[in-house]
């Protein structure tokens, strides 16, 4: 039986039209960045996973694809041999709190206390073993795994009622920490030692670091590839995509992120794309409300419930901070922020009330300010700069400004670019007080936006532009003749292959919108000239190679 054909979920094939659109986004985009003085790199497809894991936060770091390693890799923890010796204490740790819930259970003479006697025996028995006190290899992971997994899903602990929640707590923590923390990331680790890049900005600031003694900085590249998350397919977002990134590390001034507006806004109206709005925040400024609101320690939950905003809703958003144990006193102080109205100065105004007194906040404001005075002095073609004070972005390397830019009014579509300044990125590959700041452009986003507003140009989808009908071996020779002088004119020209019915190659050039035919028989081949058809209007005419080529360019 055929195996039937397919791709998988998240991924495209593109057809000629397709890939003749995509080109002029990315080239259009390309001579902008060349304008700007980005300077091309290019990254590997995949990275080793120690340098792509934990720099996106954890929504991010679970999109990550993992790539499993096979060959003499994989032959090395075949039969997922792991050594459990250096876990001995959490172990232990695991046994005490579950003795001491037994006994809760059997003063109370629990009806569950017997199951539960017998689960911790066989749990207690395979994991703390002589094998074990001996740092010895526990090579049955299987039956180990689980056991653990049983212990978790049994969810005995909340039966017991009576049992002091801390102790429940205290054990599915030690649980979840051996668990998640240790087995699995031990082997994951084992197994699976790269993975395809999530972005281009971490392997750039990889290659920053590896290369620093090459570079000239502050250095600007651009970088245009694909990249790879797996996330949940849907209009506008795939798990396998182009991003087309422009960058600058060793710079801290601000004049960066004015240049980097202008740029997005040069590429929006070279692509004739006008009226995209350019969202614009400070992370120093999310990090000071959540100083205001005593949510210092759980600023990444704050901002990736706040960047919700406009996809959920605010009462959405305000239940997401609960269930993150944001208090209800710090999201009442939050209630200005949902009604913040006006321009750029009645926003800032408000948001200097909001506030305070926080010094890290107060800077944010001052650095927004800097740049809006800035834009407003240059002025922008066709975009508009907007500030956005809910605008979080999810990642956790940005340290300063960020963007969004949405598309026009009308279009319901995601952002269609993005960045920010990320003070810290590099530190974590060893070269700490390296300033960076980018912005990327969702080329899949902007094109089904081109395609909407119907801004594609006609003449990029043009591929060939003479067809020669092919009337047999000696016409066929003549027709090439002409058709090598024709490109080398740069007009794109081609010979039907084979000997073919005429109806069957009009029928050709017809379906593929080729506007010109050119019928060379006997009597052209004998006068030197050449009949050239128009498709559309079915008009034609014998005209000499020099008249047929000005008709042609």
């Amino acid at each position: 039986m055929a195996q039937k054909p397919s791709i998988p979920k998240g991924t495209r094939d593109f057809n000629a039209e397709e890939v003749a659109k995509r080109s002029y986004i990315i080239e259009t985009i390309k001579t902008q960045f060349q304008l700007y003085g980005f300077q091309p790199i290019e990254t590997p497809s995949f990275e080793n996973s120690e340098t792509l894991m934990g720099k996106y936060g954890d929504e991010g770091d679970r999109l990550i694809f993992k790539i499993l390693d096979s060959g003499e890799y994989f032959e090395k923890v075949k039969g997922n041999v792991v050594d459990l010796s250096k876990y001995k204490e959490v172990l232990e740790n695991l046994v005490e709190t579950l003795e001491d819930i037994i006994q809760n259970c059997k003063e109370l003479n629990d009806l569950y206390y017997s199951d539960f006697q017998f689960l911790f025996s066989e749990v207690k028995k395979k994991i703390i073993s002589k094998r074990l006190y001996n740092d010895e290899i526990i090579d049955n992971v299987d039956e180990f795994d689980t056991l653990i997994k049983k212990l978790i899903d049994y969810n005995v602990i909340s039966e017991y009622k009576k049992v002091p929640a801390y102790k429940k707590r205290r054990v599915q923590d030690i649980i979840n920490y051996f668990y998640n923390k240790k087995i699995n990331k031990h082997l994951t680790s084992q197994i699976t030692s790269k993975a395809l890049r999530y972005d281009l900005t971490v392997p750039f600031a990889r290659y920053v670091v590896q290369h620093q003694n090459e570079i000239e900085f502050p250095f600007k590249r651009y970088q245009i590839q694909p990249v790879w998350r797996a996330d949940r397919p849907q209009k506008g977002r795939f798990r396998e995509f182009y991003q087309c990134d422009a960058d600058v590390v060793g710079s801290k001034s601000l004049f960066q992120e004015v240049e980097f507006v202008q740029l997005y806004d040069a590429v929006f109206t070279a692509l004739d794309l006008k009226g995209v709005t350019i969202k614009i925040n400070n992370r120093k400024i999310l990090s000071g409300i959540a100083e205001v609101i005593g949510a210092q320690d759980k600023l990444i939950d704050f901002t990736v419930a706040l960047d919700k905003l406009d996809k959920i809703g605010e009462e959405k958003v305000k239940e997401e901070m609960r269930s993150k144990d944001i208090s209800e006193e710090g999201i009442a102080k939050l209630q200005p922020l949902f009604e913040l109205k006006g321009d750029f100065g009645d926003q800032v105004a408000s948001l200097k009330s909001i506030l305070g007194s926080s010094e890290i906040g107060l800077k944010g404001i001052e650095e927004l300010e800097f740049i809006n005075t800035a834009i407003s002095n240059l002025k922008l073609k066709t975009a508009q700069l907007q500030l956005d004070v809910t605008l979080a972005r999810g990642l956790n390397y940005y340290t300063g400004a960020i963007f969004e830019v949405s598309a026009p009014k009308g279009v319901k579509m995601g952002s269609i670019g993005g960045g920010g300044r990320y003070d810290d990125l590099t530190s974590i590959f060893g070269k700490p007080d390296t300033s960076g700041v980018g912005i990327s452009f969702g080329l899949d986003r902007i094109y089904l936006v081109l395609d909407e507003l119907n801004l594609f140009p006609a003449t990029i989808t043009e591929s060939t532009k003479v067809l020669f009908i092919n009337f047999g071996d000696k016409e066929a020779m003549a027709c090439l003749q002409a058709v090598s002088k024709l490109r080398t004119n740069g007009v794109k020209a081609e010979l039907y292959p084979d000997s073919a019915k005429m109806k069957k190659q009009m029928t050709h050039a017809d379906r593929r919108n080729i506007p010109y035919v050119v019928l060379v028989g006997e009597e052209e081949i004998n006068a030197g000239l050449f009949t050239l058809k128009n498709m559309k209007s079915g008009e034609q005419d014998k005209l000499s190679f020099e008249a047929m080529l000005e008709v042609l360019k």
